[in-house]
């Protein structure tokens, strides 16, 4: 419970663009950790250490980016990075589900397991890279989180995943609108000044 609630924490400071989404989904990434460990669920803990290894990524790129223009700035990815980042999760899912096939310990659920999975690794990157496509890849990770969750008797999780889908709504359109904010003028007095 406290470690989906810090998720739900980190992707709300994502909407308002705080770096501190990032170290806040890494202390989520840790609390599920001792709770998998507990749990004696090894698959579980293996997923884990990799969306850990993605925050401090994330982070990283934002801590850059605030660096050098002050803030985190957001943008709509190109065709050729979406088709990227479609071609990517795609095989992603395809491989990791082949490998949960082969290892049946590590998901009950192989395919749907690997689609939410490498679907969150798509949406963390697309994130970092300050993409507004990482809200529709949250979007269609929560399209088989939600329902997975409450089939398998998950309900709390399920919940989440449901106000993970709001946060998810007004994150994209507050990262939409920041889009397309006009310049401030001073910016347009400078252009026209070094041009």
């Amino acid at each position: 419970m406290i470690g989906n609630l810090l998720g739900l924490g980190a992707l709300a400071l994502g909407w308002r663009r705080s770096v501190v989404s990032w170290p806040v989904q890494l202390l989520s990434g840790l609390v599920l950790i001792a709770a998998y460990f507990s749990g004696h669920v090894p698959g579980l803990i293996g997923k884990q250490l990799i969306v850990i290894a993605a925050a401090l990524w994330g982070w990283s790129r934002w801590q850059h980016s605030r660096r050098e223009t002050g803030e985190i700035a957001v943008r709509f990815a190109t065709w050729r990075e979406r088709g990227l980042l479609a071609a990517a999760t795609a095989l992603g899912t395809a491989a990791v589900a082949g490998l949960f096939l082969a290892v049946p310990e590590l998901s009950w659920n192989p395919w749907a397991d690997a689609y939410i999975f490498v679907g969150t690794l798509a949406a963390m990157f697309a994130q970092g890279k300050g993409w507004i496509e990482f809200w529709f890849a949250w979007i269609a990770v929560d399209v088989v989180g939600v329902p997975l969750a409450f089939s398998s008797g998950y309900s709390f999780s399920g919940l989440t995943y449901v106000i993970y889908f709001v946060l998810v709504l007004l994150g994209m359109r507050s990262w939409y609108l920041r889009t397309r904010t006009a310049r401030p003028a001073t910016d347009t007095v400078l252009q026209g000044a070094t041009a």
